[in-house]
């Protein structure tokens, strides 16, 4: 049996769990509404407020299945009673953003500013500090949306290994090369 999919998920409070009949989870918080499709071979089972996740085979596809769609309904339901957090910072002279709603603006070294529109499930926070890297906070109760925004992000100018310029997340720790003249 998966270790991950025989683990119970315990629903905290303020949290509803439903599955249509077309195997389709919907859980419902204080940070929002999230839905899940949900292979016909896994069953989901709501007893007063303690989800078990079970197989109908033990086929390899089934028990591979059984372990990811755990894992998703957990992480659906802390979205929805907690949700989730992703820091960014901007290493580098002149690097900055700003936000004006959801249109994330960012000055990266380019000739121009980089302009990206998040998504309404997104909240984005900006902060500039005298001293201090400026800092991209992201928020939401999908951690799969988040997790794609905060990379794509990333991807306009990924920390270089000499200097470790660019968009790196908050607390990663850079593998830095050393430059031609160390080899001297």
């Amino acid at each position: 049996m998966s270790r991950i999919g025989k683990l119970p998920i315990t629903l905290p409070k303020g949290v509803e769990f439903n599955v249509s009949d077309k195997n389709i989870a919907t859980v419902k918080g204080p940070k929002g509404t999230l839905t899940q499709n949900i292979d016909s071979a896994i069953t989901v089972v709501n007893d007063n407020g303690i989800l078990t996740v079970t197989r109908a085979t033990e086929q390899k596809r089934h028990k591979a299945m059984h372990g990811l769609y755990r894992a998703l309904l957990a992480s659906m339901v802390k979205g929805v009673s907690e949700g989730y957090k992703s820091e960014q910072e901007l290493v580098g002279v002149g690097y900055r953003a700003s936000n004006k709603g959801q249109m994330l603006e960012l000055t990266l070294g380019f000739s121009h500013n980089v302009a990206f529109q998040l998504p309404d499930e997104i909240k984005v926070t900006t902060a500039s500090e005298k001293g201090k890297n400026p800092t991209i906070v992201l928020e939401s109760a999908d951690k799969q949306l988040l997790g794609v925004v905060a990379s794509k992000i990333r991807s306009m100018r990924k920390p270089e290994p000499y200097k470790g310029k660019g968009i790196k997340f908050a607390g990663e720790i850079l593998r830095r090369k050393a430059g031609k003249s160390a080899g001297k």
